[in-house]
């Protein structure tokens, strides 16, 4: 299986609470729901196509139990394919303090001890993606390890000035190539990216210079 990270990042790359003002209040963050005055219109319409493409779910602790809060609500809407996904498919949950029980939420399976280790053997299994949603420590981790094929990210035209970003400060540098673009309807300037990784630990360089009087790229 390929892994993608799916989530929304401000233009200063946060992460945190996009949704709603107490969906994430950790390390003191007070400026959640930063998405939501741009929620309509169509900006949110890729998510259903990030969930149709998944075979398993992999969520950190914090989200898992964000998630499953809220859409465990969710069940009277059967076209709604983001709900179906999270009751119905197949989870994977990094925890090494949640029990089986604790962790039930239709199918779900809980992670514990090496998480790198376990999911690069889920990646070993046959099928085509297993999903990170949000997760911003899970996510952080197997960028760091190599381990994610694909970005998709929901950019929306909002500096947050503070909170988890994305890709902060230590990230390993990888190169990635954008396949896919589109500024969705609304005209509220929100980006949809797929992003595939190109080089892994290297964001390449290269320099500016001015040979026989024109202008040239040395790599």
């Amino acid at each position: 299986m390929e892994l993608s990270v799916n989530t929304f990042v401000s233009l200063d790359g946060v992460m945190q609470g996009p949704g709603g003002l107490e969906e994430d209040q950790s390390n003191s963050f007070d400026r959640g729901g930063w998405l939501v005055p741009h929620a309509a219109d169509g900006q949110l319409d890729p998510v259903d196509g990030w969930f149709r493409k998944a075979d398993a779910i992999l969520l950190g602790r914090n989200t898992f139990d964000m998630m499953r809060a809220y859409w465990s609500q969710v069940i009277d809407e059967p076209d709604n394919i983001v709900a179906t996904a999270l009751n119905t498919w197949q989870k994977y949950v990094v925890s090494d303090t949640l029990s089986d029980e604790d962790a039930a939420w239709g199918k779900t399976t809980v992670l514990r001890g090496d998480v790198v280790e376990q999911v690069r053997a889920l990646k070993a299994q046959p099928g085509g993606e297993l999903q990170v949603h949000g997760s911003w420590q899970l996510a952080r981790t197997l960028h760091d390890a190599g381990l994610v094929d694909v970005y998709r990210l929901i950019q929306f035209p909002v500096v947050v000035g503070e909170g988890k970003r994305l890709f902060a400060e230590g990230a390993i540098p990888s190169t990635y190539k954008i396949t896919e673009a589109e500024v969705l309807t609304g005209g509220s300037g929100v980006v949809s990216l797929t992003l595939r990784q190109d080089r892994f630990g290297t964001a390449g360089s290269g320099t500016f210079a001015v040979e026989g009087g024109q202008e040239t790229i040395v790599s």
